[in-house]
Order: C-alpha cells, then structure tokens, then sequence
C-alpha cells in the first residue's frame, strides 16, 4: 500500500505516518522509485500506535509497547510499562478532578454575588459574611462590595 492510502485508511495524515517511521514505531519497504510500500497491516498497527498517543504515551513509551501487536504477548517488562503509564494518568486525572472541583466552588459563590455590585480585587480585605467566612479557602482573588 501507498503512503496516501494508509493515512486515508487508518485516518491520520501523511505527515504523522513519516513521523511514526522516524520514531521507528513504523516500517515501510520501498518500491521502484523510492516511494514508501506498507503492508495492509500498518492500517491497524497506525490506529494501535494513535490508540496509545490518546491515552497520553509518548513515542519511546509506544515503542516498548509495540511487540505486543506483533505477537500479542504481554511481556513482564511491558505490562509493568502500562501499569507505570495507566498511573500517571490516573494521577493527572486526579490533579484535574481537583482542578475541576476549585472551578465548581468559585462558580458557586460567584453565583451567591451574581446579582450584587461586586468587584474582584486582589489582596484586598473581603466583607466578613458567612459565605466568605466559609470560603476563605478560596484564596487568591478577594470579593468585595462597593
């Protein structure tokens, strides 16, 4: 198969299919003219390499990964691989749920003062009111009425 016709199949573009080559995550023959040659499976290895990029590997990652597609063994080393990896992300999702929550909370008061003439200044002294008392943990950027 064609270069074209790969990126078309497997719904990547040209450019990401020679740079996979580069990182050695993809091989092409080449045929009269130079012109790269794939094998009808480089379609489902390109959607197995962009498969592990969504789930935040990076290339050399992706690469140790690889010979599991080839002969669907899961070395020790590689499973340890995933594992290392499935953590990472479960730890960024925890800094963004976190993240994500912050949010939720300073929606929530700015929805309490929607209606008042308030301005948010830093570093100034909020209005002592319950919810600011119970919202101190927000800190940074202080309510205060006018």
């Amino acid at each position: 198969m064609r270069i074209g016709d790969v990126a078309k199949l497997a719904g990547v573009s040209v450019r990401a299919l020679r740079y996979y080559e580069e990182q050695g995550l993809l091989i092409a023959d080449r045929g009269p003219g130079g012109h790269r040659q794939y094998p009808q499976s480089a379609v489902e290895r390109v959607k197995f390499i962009q498969m592990l990029y969504a789930a935040g590997l990076s290339s050399s990652a992706i690469l140790q990964v690889l010979p599991f597609l080839d002969t669907l063994v899961a070395s020790p080393r590689m499973a340890r691989q995933l594992e290392a990896e499935r953590d990472r992300l479960k730890a960024q999702i925890d800094d963004l749920t976190k993240a994500h929550d912050r949010l939720e909370d300073l929606i929530r008061l700015a929805a309490l003062y929607e209606d008042s003439p308030a301005t948010c200044e830093p570093n100034e002294t909020p209005p002592t009111t319950p919810v600011t008392r119970s919202r101190r943990r927000l800190s940074g950027a202080r309510l205060t009425r006018h």
